[in-house]
Protein backbone atom coordinates (compact mmCIF):
# COMPACT_ATOMS: atom_id res chain seq x y z
CA UNK A 1 0.00 0.00 0.00
CA UNK A 2 1.11 4.10 -0.78
CA UNK A 3 -0.04 5.58 -3.50
CA UNK A 4 -3.61 4.51 -3.07
CA UNK A 5 -4.10 6.03 0.12
CA UNK A 6 -2.10 9.63 -0.90
CA UNK A 7 -4.82 9.49 -3.73
CA UNK A 8 -7.85 8.80 -1.81
CA UNK A 9 -6.38 11.42 1.12
CA UNK A 10 -6.31 13.92 -1.29
CA UNK A 11 -9.94 13.09 -2.94
CA UNK A 12 -11.56 12.66 0.49
CA UNK A 13 -11.36 16.45 1.28
CA UNK A 14 -13.66 19.01 2.95
CA UNK A 15 -16.02 19.04 -0.24
CA UNK A 16 -16.70 15.22 -0.52
CA UNK A 17 -17.89 15.31 2.81
CA UNK A 18 -19.67 18.15 2.77
CA UNK A 19 -21.08 16.95 -0.83
CA UNK A 20 -21.83 13.74 0.59
CA UNK A 21 -23.28 15.14 3.73
CA UNK A 22 -25.47 17.23 2.00
CA UNK A 23 -26.97 14.25 -0.31
CA UNK A 24 -27.25 12.34 2.62
CA UNK A 25 -29.06 15.12 4.50
CA UNK A 26 -31.49 16.00 1.39
CA UNK A 27 -31.43 12.95 -0.89
CA UNK A 28 -31.01 10.14 1.60
CA UNK A 29 -29.41 6.93 0.06
CA UNK A 30 -31.69 7.06 -3.41
CA UNK A 31 -27.75 7.69 -5.42
CA UNK A 32 -25.21 5.25 -4.07
CA UNK A 33 -25.36 4.30 -8.09
CA UNK A 34 -23.74 7.39 -8.79
CA UNK A 35 -20.85 6.35 -6.83
CA UNK A 36 -20.71 3.09 -8.01
CA UNK A 37 -20.49 4.40 -11.38
CA UNK A 38 -18.02 6.96 -10.50
CA UNK A 39 -15.82 4.30 -8.97
CA UNK A 40 -15.63 1.82 -11.46
CA UNK A 41 -14.66 4.62 -13.64
CA UNK A 42 -11.70 6.00 -11.46
CA UNK A 43 -10.82 2.52 -11.02
CA UNK A 44 -10.29 2.03 -14.96
CA UNK A 45 -8.37 5.32 -15.78
CA UNK A 46 -5.95 4.82 -12.12
CA UNK A 47 -5.23 1.37 -13.48
CA UNK A 48 -3.90 2.80 -17.23
CA UNK A 49 -1.95 4.87 -15.30
CA UNK A 50 -0.25 2.36 -12.49
CA UNK A 51 0.31 0.44 -15.55
CA UNK A 52 2.34 2.92 -17.35
CA UNK A 53 4.12 4.19 -14.13
CA UNK A 54 5.59 0.65 -13.21
CA UNK A 55 6.48 0.21 -17.42
CA UNK A 56 8.16 3.62 -17.95
CA UNK A 57 10.70 5.35 -15.96
CA UNK A 58 10.10 8.79 -18.43
CA UNK A 59 6.42 10.67 -17.25
CA UNK A 60 3.01 10.10 -18.68
CA UNK A 61 3.18 13.80 -19.72
CA UNK A 62 6.54 13.16 -21.43
CA UNK A 63 5.50 10.31 -23.28
CA UNK A 64 2.63 12.53 -24.63
CA UNK A 65 4.34 15.39 -25.41
CA UNK A 66 7.09 12.70 -27.65
CA UNK A 67 4.46 10.89 -29.14
CA UNK A 68 1.58 13.40 -30.01
CA UNK A 69 3.63 17.27 -29.58
CA UNK A 70 4.21 19.37 -26.46
CA UNK A 71 0.99 21.42 -27.39
CA UNK A 72 -1.02 18.08 -26.33
CA UNK A 73 1.00 18.09 -22.91
CA UNK A 74 0.87 21.41 -22.22
CA UNK A 75 -2.95 21.65 -22.68
CA UNK A 76 -3.59 18.58 -20.15
CA UNK A 77 -1.28 20.03 -17.91
CA UNK A 78 -3.06 23.29 -17.88
CA UNK A 79 -6.41 21.42 -17.43
CA UNK A 80 -4.71 19.41 -15.02
CA UNK A 81 -4.36 22.55 -12.85
CA UNK A 82 -7.52 24.22 -13.19
CA UNK A 83 -9.03 21.07 -12.13
CA UNK A 84 -7.09 21.01 -8.98
CA UNK A 85 -7.44 24.71 -8.67
CA UNK A 86 -11.02 24.01 -8.32
CA UNK A 87 -10.70 21.63 -5.46
CA UNK A 88 -8.40 23.65 -3.94
CA UNK A 89 -10.54 26.68 -2.65
CA UNK A 90 -12.77 23.94 -1.70
CA UNK A 91 -10.32 22.50 0.22
CA UNK A 92 -9.04 26.40 1.56
CA UNK A 93 -13.31 26.66 2.72
CA UNK A 94 -13.14 23.65 4.42
CA UNK A 95 -10.27 25.01 6.66
CA UNK A 96 -12.00 27.74 7.42
CA UNK A 97 -15.55 26.07 8.07
CA UNK A 98 -13.48 23.69 10.49
CA UNK A 99 -11.98 26.01 12.48
CA UNK A 100 -14.51 28.71 13.21
CA UNK A 101 -16.77 25.60 14.19
CA UNK A 102 -13.85 25.51 17.35
CA UNK A 103 -12.81 29.03 17.91
CA UNK A 104 -15.71 30.85 16.99
CA UNK A 105 -13.16 33.27 14.60
CA UNK A 106 -14.51 34.07 11.45
CA UNK A 107 -13.94 31.08 8.65
CA UNK A 108 -12.47 33.38 5.50
CA UNK A 109 -9.44 34.26 7.66
CA UNK A 110 -8.04 31.35 8.57
CA UNK A 111 -6.92 30.45 5.06
CA UNK A 112 -4.11 33.70 5.98
CA UNK A 113 -2.94 30.89 8.27
CA UNK A 114 -2.66 27.23 6.73
CA UNK A 115 -1.63 28.30 3.27
CA UNK A 116 1.65 29.29 4.66
CA UNK A 117 1.80 26.23 6.83
CA UNK A 118 1.56 23.94 3.74
CA UNK A 119 4.02 26.07 2.05
CA UNK A 120 6.55 25.51 4.65
CA UNK A 121 5.70 21.78 4.63
CA UNK A 122 6.59 21.85 0.70
CA UNK A 123 9.24 23.86 0.54
CA UNK A 124 11.25 22.45 4.03
CA UNK A 125 10.43 18.65 3.29
CA UNK A 126 13.14 16.37 2.18
CA UNK A 127 10.96 13.14 0.78
CA UNK A 128 7.72 14.77 -0.03
CA UNK A 129 6.63 11.49 -1.54
CA UNK A 130 7.44 9.75 1.71
CA UNK A 131 5.82 12.02 4.32
CA UNK A 132 2.63 12.42 2.64
CA UNK A 133 2.57 8.23 2.03
CA UNK A 134 2.95 8.28 6.38
CA UNK A 135 0.86 10.99 7.22
CA UNK A 136 -2.10 10.39 4.09
CA UNK A 137 -2.00 6.73 5.58
CA UNK A 138 -2.92 8.19 9.08
CA UNK A 139 -5.85 10.81 7.95
CA UNK A 140 -7.72 8.02 5.65
CA UNK A 141 -7.91 5.55 8.30
CA UNK A 142 -8.99 7.46 11.04
CA UNK A 143 -11.79 9.12 9.05
CA UNK A 144 -13.01 5.80 7.65
CA UNK A 145 -13.20 4.26 11.20
CA UNK A 146 -14.82 7.13 13.01
CA UNK A 147 -17.94 7.09 10.38
CA UNK A 148 -17.92 2.94 10.20
CA UNK A 149 -17.95 2.93 14.38
CA UNK A 150 -20.72 6.00 14.02
CA UNK A 151 -22.47 3.47 11.94
CA UNK A 152 -23.13 0.82 13.83
CA UNK A 153 -24.68 2.92 16.29
CA UNK A 154 -27.02 4.61 14.59
CA UNK A 155 -28.34 1.16 12.53
CA UNK A 156 -29.42 2.32 9.43
CA UNK A 157 -31.94 0.72 7.33
CA UNK A 158 -30.00 -1.92 5.35
CA UNK A 159 -32.63 -2.38 2.77
CA UNK A 160 -32.94 0.94 2.07
CA UNK A 161 -29.37 1.24 1.46
CA UNK A 162 -29.01 -1.57 -1.44
CA UNK A 163 -31.97 0.05 -3.02
CA UNK A 164 -29.60 2.99 -3.21
CA UNK A 165 -27.21 1.25 -5.67
CA UNK A 166 -30.19 0.63 -8.28
CA UNK A 167 -31.12 3.40 -10.79
CA UNK A 168 -34.51 4.66 -10.07
CA UNK A 169 -34.50 8.37 -10.32
CA UNK A 170 -32.75 11.61 -11.43
CA UNK A 171 -33.70 14.63 -10.25
CA UNK A 172 -32.40 17.59 -12.43
CA UNK A 173 -32.86 19.78 -9.36
CA UNK A 174 -30.11 18.69 -7.52
CA UNK A 175 -27.88 17.91 -10.06
CA UNK A 176 -25.03 20.16 -8.69
CA UNK A 177 -24.72 17.97 -6.18
CA UNK A 178 -24.45 14.69 -7.91
CA UNK A 179 -22.33 16.07 -10.03
CA UNK A 180 -20.17 17.43 -6.96
CA UNK A 181 -20.07 13.65 -5.71
CA UNK A 182 -19.27 12.58 -8.99
CA UNK A 183 -16.40 15.47 -9.53
CA UNK A 184 -15.32 13.85 -6.17
CA UNK A 185 -14.93 10.30 -6.69
CA UNK A 186 -14.04 10.41 -10.27
CA UNK A 187 -10.85 12.72 -10.12
CA UNK A 188 -9.12 12.39 -13.49
CA UNK A 189 -6.28 14.98 -12.91
CA UNK A 190 -5.66 12.41 -9.05
CA UNK A 191 -5.74 9.46 -11.57
CA UNK A 192 -3.00 10.48 -13.99
CA UNK A 193 -0.71 11.88 -11.11
CA UNK A 194 -1.25 8.13 -9.75
CA UNK A 195 1.46 6.96 -12.23
CA UNK A 196 3.98 9.81 -10.97
CA UNK A 197 3.24 8.50 -7.20
CA UNK A 198 4.03 4.71 -8.40
CA UNK A 199 7.44 6.10 -9.91
CA UNK A 200 7.93 7.80 -7.07
CA UNK A 201 7.53 4.30 -4.99
CA UNK A 202 10.24 2.91 -6.79
CA UNK A 203 7.35 -0.05 -8.24
CA UNK A 204 8.52 -1.70 -11.43
CA UNK A 205 7.01 -4.32 -13.44
CA UNK A 206 7.46 -6.83 -10.87
CA UNK A 207 4.98 -4.84 -8.33
CA UNK A 208 2.16 -4.60 -11.20
CA UNK A 209 0.05 -6.78 -9.54
CA UNK A 210 0.38 -4.96 -6.28
CA UNK A 211 0.32 -1.57 -7.81
CA UNK A 212 -3.14 -2.34 -9.47
CA UNK A 213 -4.30 -3.86 -5.90
CA UNK A 214 -2.93 -0.90 -3.92
CA UNK A 215 -4.75 1.73 -7.06
CA UNK A 216 -8.24 -0.67 -6.23
CA UNK A 217 -8.33 -0.37 -2.63
CA UNK A 218 -7.51 3.35 -2.88
CA UNK A 219 -10.50 4.02 -5.29
CA UNK A 220 -12.18 1.60 -2.68
CA UNK A 221 -11.66 3.46 0.26
CA UNK A 222 -12.70 6.74 -1.79
CA UNK A 223 -16.28 5.41 -2.63
CA UNK A 224 -16.73 2.79 0.47
CA UNK A 225 -15.89 6.60 2.19
CA UNK A 226 -19.04 8.35 0.55
CA UNK A 227 -21.20 6.20 1.10
CA UNK A 228 -20.63 5.54 4.76
CA UNK A 229 -20.98 9.48 5.27
CA UNK A 230 -24.09 9.16 3.16
CA UNK A 231 -25.35 6.73 5.11
CA UNK A 232 -24.72 8.49 8.25
CA UNK A 233 -26.42 11.89 7.50
CA UNK A 234 -29.33 9.91 5.57
CA UNK A 235 -30.34 7.96 8.88
CA UNK A 236 -29.33 10.78 11.58
CA UNK A 237 -29.76 14.21 10.06
CA UNK A 238 -32.55 13.55 7.00
CA UNK A 239 -34.88 12.48 9.41
CA UNK A 240 -34.56 15.92 11.39
CA UNK A 241 -34.97 17.95 8.19
CA UNK A 242 -31.24 19.50 8.52
CA UNK A 243 -30.34 20.90 4.87
CA UNK A 244 -26.38 21.28 6.62
CA UNK A 245 -25.08 25.00 6.21
CA UNK A 246 -22.17 24.82 8.30
CA UNK A 247 -19.82 21.93 10.30
CA UNK A 248 -21.54 22.15 13.20
CA UNK A 249 -24.81 20.60 11.50
CA UNK A 250 -22.26 18.14 9.66
CA UNK A 251 -21.20 16.91 13.06
CA UNK A 252 -24.69 16.47 14.33
CA UNK A 253 -24.30 13.27 12.25
CA UNK A 254 -21.68 11.88 14.77
CA UNK A 255 -23.65 12.92 18.02
CA UNK A 256 -25.23 9.08 18.52
CA UNK A 257 -21.47 8.07 18.83
CA UNK A 258 -19.30 10.89 20.25
CA UNK A 259 -22.06 12.73 22.08
CA UNK A 260 -21.53 16.55 22.76
CA UNK A 261 -18.13 16.21 21.68
CA UNK A 262 -19.24 15.44 18.03
CA UNK A 263 -18.96 18.90 17.01
CA UNK A 264 -15.37 19.61 18.28
CA UNK A 265 -14.39 15.95 17.06
CA UNK A 266 -15.54 16.51 13.89
CA UNK A 267 -14.37 19.92 13.11
CA UNK A 268 -11.18 18.69 14.28
CA UNK A 269 -11.19 15.77 11.36
CA UNK A 270 -12.97 18.08 8.84
CA UNK A 271 -9.61 20.18 9.16
CA UNK A 272 -7.59 17.41 8.85
CA UNK A 273 -9.42 16.46 5.77
CA UNK A 274 -9.11 19.68 4.40
CA UNK A 275 -5.43 20.37 5.10
CA UNK A 276 -3.65 17.02 4.05
CA UNK A 277 -6.03 17.11 1.00
CA UNK A 278 -5.35 20.85 0.17
CA UNK A 279 -1.15 20.01 0.52
CA UNK A 280 -1.20 17.11 -1.82
CA UNK A 281 -3.99 18.31 -4.69
CA UNK A 282 -1.48 21.50 -4.61
CA UNK A 283 1.05 18.95 -5.30
CA UNK A 284 -0.94 17.18 -8.12
CA UNK A 285 -1.97 20.47 -9.82
CA UNK A 286 1.67 21.93 -9.74
CA UNK A 287 4.01 19.14 -10.70
CA UNK A 288 1.35 18.08 -13.59
CA UNK A 289 1.32 21.74 -14.97
CA UNK A 290 5.44 21.71 -14.65
CA UNK A 291 5.75 18.77 -16.52
CA UNK A 292 2.93 19.37 -18.86
CA UNK A 293 5.29 22.39 -20.12
CA UNK A 294 8.49 20.30 -19.74
CA UNK A 295 9.88 21.75 -16.79
CA UNK A 296 10.42 19.13 -14.67
CA UNK A 297 8.56 16.77 -13.04
CA UNK A 298 9.40 15.56 -9.40
CA UNK A 299 7.74 16.70 -6.30
CA UNK A 300 11.13 17.66 -4.91
CA UNK A 301 12.11 19.69 -8.17
CA UNK A 302 12.21 23.30 -7.68
CA UNK A 303 9.85 24.30 -10.91
CA UNK A 304 7.09 21.83 -9.59
CA UNK A 305 7.26 23.56 -6.34
CA UNK A 306 6.82 26.85 -7.48
CA UNK A 307 4.01 25.67 -9.34
CA UNK A 308 2.56 24.35 -6.20
CA UNK A 309 3.20 27.69 -4.36
CA UNK A 310 1.31 29.18 -6.92
CA UNK A 311 -2.10 27.02 -6.78
CA UNK A 312 -2.25 27.13 -3.30
CA UNK A 313 -2.03 30.96 -2.91
CA UNK A 314 -4.35 31.26 -6.02
CA UNK A 315 -6.70 28.77 -3.99
CA UNK A 316 -6.48 30.58 -1.49
CA UNK A 317 -7.53 33.85 -2.66
CA UNK A 318 -10.36 32.69 -4.56
CA UNK A 319 -11.71 30.55 -1.25
CA UNK A 320 -11.64 34.42 0.14
CA UNK A 321 -13.69 35.83 -2.38
CA UNK A 322 -16.16 33.41 -3.67
CA UNK A 323 -17.37 32.59 -0.24
CA UNK A 324 -17.30 36.45 0.11
CA UNK A 325 -20.04 37.03 -3.07
CA UNK A 326 -21.73 33.85 -3.03
CA UNK A 327 -22.20 33.62 1.04
CA UNK A 328 -22.96 30.15 1.86
CA UNK A 329 -19.35 28.34 2.65
CA UNK A 330 -21.48 24.74 2.23
CA UNK A 331 -23.10 26.01 -1.16
CA UNK A 332 -20.11 26.93 -2.32
CA UNK A 333 -17.68 23.80 -1.33
CA UNK A 334 -20.27 21.73 -3.07
CA UNK A 335 -20.28 24.31 -6.44
CA UNK A 336 -16.13 23.86 -6.11
CA UNK A 337 -16.66 20.16 -5.98
CA UNK A 338 -18.83 19.74 -9.33
CA UNK A 339 -16.78 23.00 -11.30
CA UNK A 340 -13.83 20.57 -11.09
CA UNK A 341 -15.00 18.36 -13.77
CA UNK A 342 -15.05 21.10 -16.47
CA UNK A 343 -11.43 20.65 -16.87
CA UNK A 344 -10.84 16.73 -17.06
CA UNK A 345 -12.04 15.30 -20.78
CA UNK A 346 -8.33 16.10 -22.06
CA UNK A 347 -7.21 13.99 -19.51
CA UNK A 348 -9.32 11.14 -20.16
CA UNK A 349 -8.41 11.61 -24.05
CA UNK A 350 -4.46 11.29 -23.06
CA UNK A 351 -4.51 8.67 -20.64
CA UNK A 352 -6.69 6.61 -23.71
CA UNK A 353 -4.58 7.51 -26.45
CA UNK A 354 -1.26 6.28 -24.27
CA UNK A 355 -3.42 2.94 -22.91
CA UNK A 356 -3.89 1.65 -26.46
CA UNK A 357 -0.40 1.94 -27.94
CA UNK A 358 1.97 -0.84 -28.29
CA UNK A 359 4.58 1.29 -28.82
CA UNK A 360 4.08 2.40 -24.83
CA UNK A 361 2.22 -0.29 -22.94
CA UNK A 362 3.15 -3.55 -25.11
CA UNK A 363 0.99 -6.19 -24.13
CA UNK A 364 -0.07 -4.50 -21.45
CA UNK A 365 -1.91 -2.10 -23.50
CA UNK A 366 -5.90 -1.72 -23.17
CA UNK A 367 -8.19 -4.70 -23.44
CA UNK A 368 -11.28 -4.01 -25.89
CA UNK A 369 -13.47 -4.86 -22.44
CA UNK A 370 -11.21 -1.77 -20.88
CA UNK A 371 -11.95 0.17 -23.62
CA UNK A 372 -15.06 0.00 -23.40
CA UNK A 373 -15.30 1.18 -19.47
CA UNK A 374 -12.84 3.99 -20.21
CA UNK A 375 -15.07 5.10 -23.06
CA UNK A 376 -18.41 4.61 -20.71
CA UNK A 377 -16.32 6.71 -18.26
CA UNK A 378 -15.51 9.30 -20.54
CA UNK A 379 -19.18 10.22 -21.97
CA UNK A 380 -20.55 10.24 -18.10
CA UNK A 381 -17.42 13.07 -17.50
CA UNK A 382 -18.66 14.85 -21.19
CA UNK A 383 -22.05 14.74 -20.27
CA UNK A 384 -21.45 16.35 -16.13
CA UNK A 385 -19.44 19.07 -17.90
CA UNK A 386 -22.38 19.83 -20.61
CA UNK A 387 -24.50 20.33 -17.57
CA UNK A 388 -22.43 22.20 -15.56
CA UNK A 389 -21.43 24.12 -17.90
CA UNK A 390 -24.68 25.32 -18.52
CA UNK A 391 -25.46 25.88 -14.87
CA UNK A 392 -22.53 27.72 -14.37
CA UNK A 393 -23.61 29.97 -17.26
CA UNK A 394 -26.35 30.78 -15.72
CA UNK A 395 -25.42 31.30 -12.08
CA UNK A 396 -22.42 33.87 -13.75
CA UNK A 397 -25.48 35.52 -15.68
CA UNK A 398 -28.03 36.00 -13.12
CA UNK A 399 -30.16 33.43 -14.30
CA UNK A 400 -31.67 30.54 -13.12
CA UNK A 401 -30.03 27.45 -14.56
Amino acid sequence: MGPGFIMAAVVLGAGSITTSTKIGATLGYDFFWVILIAAISMAVYMNISTRFGVLQSQSILGVIAKKYGRWFSVIIGISSFLAALSFQFGNNLGVGMGMEALTGINAKLWPFLFTPLAIILIFYTKNLYKTLEKLMMFMVMIMILTFIINLIFIKPDLISMAAGFVPSTFPIDNFSQLAAIVGTTFVLNGALYQSYLIQSKGWKLEDKEKGIRDSNFGVFLLAIMSVLIIATAAATLKPLGITVNSAADMAKQLEMLLGSYAKYIFAFGFISAAFSSLIVNAVIGGGLLSDGLGMGKSMDEKIPKTFTIIILIAGMSIAVYVSSDIGSSVYSLILAQASSILAVPLIAIGLLLIANRKDVMGKYKNTPFQNILAIIGFVLICFLVYIMYIKLIGYFTNTNP
